[in-house]
């Protein structure tokens, strides 16, 4: 099987997976993920929305997983099977800012109640490390905000909708937090950076 990534947003699929994806008998994605690629996807191709993730390591070989983004940034790269990346949201946040990928140490808050990801961020702004955090829809700024309270000028960087046509990106500090209004973002802690 093949997993891959379809980009975090319209018009971010590589030339590579559209081709995998163009030839692909079965697909199975996510409905997002899906409808990212839709164009891409030939009428005689089968199409399946992920009902169960535990089934997809019972797929046939022959099976092309979608993964928004990349699969191995908080994606499907788990699952046994060559792996096509994808952009993700980590690289077109840190584009945006002008962050050098190299600098940030990326987390993920996916699966994770807030504490764990907010202990895991603050330690390492603790030890002078930039974060990325892949938040979780039910992830909260202020859980973070009281971890980092003694780092007042710690800036944060909300990138909202990256990739789609409602992209926003809303900067502020720990003490003066931006406020995000969808629950699909990714929230950048930039010490020194």
């Amino acid at each position: 099987m093949k997993i891959v990534g379809v980009g975090c947003g319209p018009g971010l699929l590589t030339e590579e997976a559209a081709e995998v994806i163009r030839s692909a008998t079965l697909i199975v994605g996510s409905d997002r993920a899906i409808a990212l690629v839709r164009h891409e996807i030939a009428r005689s191709t089968e199409v399946r929305v992920i009902t169960d993730y535990q089934a997809l390591r019972h797929l046939p070989d022959e099976a092309v997983i979608l993964s928004t983004g990349d699969p191995l940034v908080s994606g499907l790269g788990y699952l046994p099977g060559e792996i096509i990346p994808g952009i993700s949201s980590v690289q077109s946040g840190a584009a945006r800012l002008h962050i050098p990928l190299t600098k940030l140490v990326t987390l993920t808050a996916h699966g994770r109640g807030d504490q764990e990801a907010v202990e895991m961020a603050g330690d390492l702004v603790e030890d002078g490390f930039s974060v990325c955090l892949i938040t979780d829809p039910a992830f909260r700024i202020t859980s973070l905000t009281r971890r980092l309270a003694a780092f007042p000028a710690i800036r944060l960087a909300v990138c909202q909708d990256i990739g789609y046509p409602e992209e926003k990106i809303l900067t502020g500090t720990v003490s003066n937090p931006p406020e995000p209004t969808s629950g699909m973002y990714i929230l950048f802690i930039l010490h020194g950076t």
